[in-house]
């Protein structure tokens, strides 16, 4: 199979959604399939507003016109709505090329808390977005709920993994770390304002409280807690020694759709702590049981609550349930969701394309 991946987000962006697309292309290689990417280091772009690290293309639609032409690909998979995503999806519709997309972050959301709009503003252009999808992927069961009611129909369960080799519970600590006054309470992620880490720095709770990302809010953030250590973005082994160095997990986010740190967090044996909102209800259930039935965190609205009963959660519980996520399992769902072209028909130059789902092909 050759599949066209396009993506609005990836590398040297550092977040969960790249790291799903990036894992997940490279598991389809391995497996024998050919997959092109659409990414903007392809393209002019301009830094993102309030995210400047973030580069948008622009002038973009021919081009990707252009690549998805030459590509011949049996599927397209659009990863984003951003301007790559928009023109990938004019492409297919105008060559009747059926598609999916995947539903990573929660745009609505995000333009709301930095704007101070509703939400309900933004969600006719994400619909929009979707709605010519023959599938939208979703990582949990809550947000394919939440699809269905802005009438995103299609949807696909496509969920996360966790790298066994980099995240475990005997990996060396970060010594840096390790030897700060304890409980070590851990944050990992963007470091901005989406992602509520005020509830976190302002909890009224013992210990040290350690940030590792980097993001738009970093320098006011560390100007404002100078008690909490910011370590910036770790990744691979700097990051698995940072999660081994800490006592519990805190993932104050109320807008992400899935938190794949938090799966890593517990593969390294670290128990989370969060609100009870989607994302963390899904991966820790709505009593911090999981789904093996053992306390693996705690989800509270207050979230120093939640972060004591955490403090109390066995390491090797966490472990176990952080076995349920791998990327294999997490790519075999994303073939089974594809849209595949029927052997012989081209696309381009108006063709239509009447897809089929891929099912279980493998390489």
């Amino acid at each position: 199979m050759k599949l066209a991946l396009v993506s609005d987000a990836w590398t040297p962006q550092v977040n969960g959604v790249v790291r799903t697309l990036t894992t997940t292309a490279a598991e389809l290689v391995r497996r024998g399939h050919d997959v092109e990417t659409i990414t903007p280091g392809q393209f002019r772009t301009l830094p993102c507003p309030t995210y400047p690290e973030i580069r948008l293309a622009i002038g973009c639609g021919a081009e990707v016109a252009a690549r998805l032409d030459r590509a011949r690909a049996d599927a397209v998979h659009i990863a984003t709505e951003g301007p790559l995503g928009w023109a990938a999806r004019r492409w297919c519709l105008r060559n009747g090329m059926a598609f999916t997309t995947s539903f990573h972050t929660h745009f609505a959301r995000y333009l709301a808390v930095r704007t101070h709009l509703p939400d309900w503003l933004f969600w006719p252009a994400i619909t929009r977005f979707h709605a010519p999808a023959m599938r939208t992927f979703a990582a949990t069961p809550t947000l394919e709920r939440e699809l269905r009611t802005h009438a995103i129909a299609r949807t696909h369960r496509w969920a996360r993994g966790v790298d066994p080799l980099v995240f475990f519970p005997t990996t060396p600590a970060d010594d840096r770390i390790a030897a700060l006054p304890r409980p070590i309470l851990l944050s990992v992620g963007r470091v901005a304002v989406e992602k509520n880490l005020r509830a976190f720095l302002d909890a009224p709770v013992a210990g040290t409280k350690v940030v590792v990302g980097d993001g738009p809010a970093l320098e006011p953030l560390s100007q404002r807690y100078p008690e909490a250590v910011f370590t910036g973005a770790l990744q691979g082994a700097r990051l698995a020694s940072a999660y081994a160095a800490a006592d519990v997990f805190v993932f104050p986010s109320l807008t992400d759709t899935f938190g794949l740190v938090m799966i890593e967090a517990l593969a390294s044996g670290l128990p989370v702590a969060a609100f009870p909102v989607p994302g963390p209800i899904d991966i820790l259930g709505a009593d911090g049981r999981g789904m093996n039935g053992a306390q693996i965190g705690a989800l509270d609205h207050r979230l120093e609550q939640a972060i004591a009963r955490a403090l109390a959660c066995s390491g090797a519980d966490c472990v176990a349930e952080a076995q349920r996520y791998s990327w294999q399992q997490c790519t075999d769902q994303f073939i089974a969701g594809l849209a595949i072209r029927p052997a012989g028909r081209a696309t381009g130059g108006g063709a239509t394309n009447t897809a089929m789902p891929v099912g279980q092909l493998r390489g």
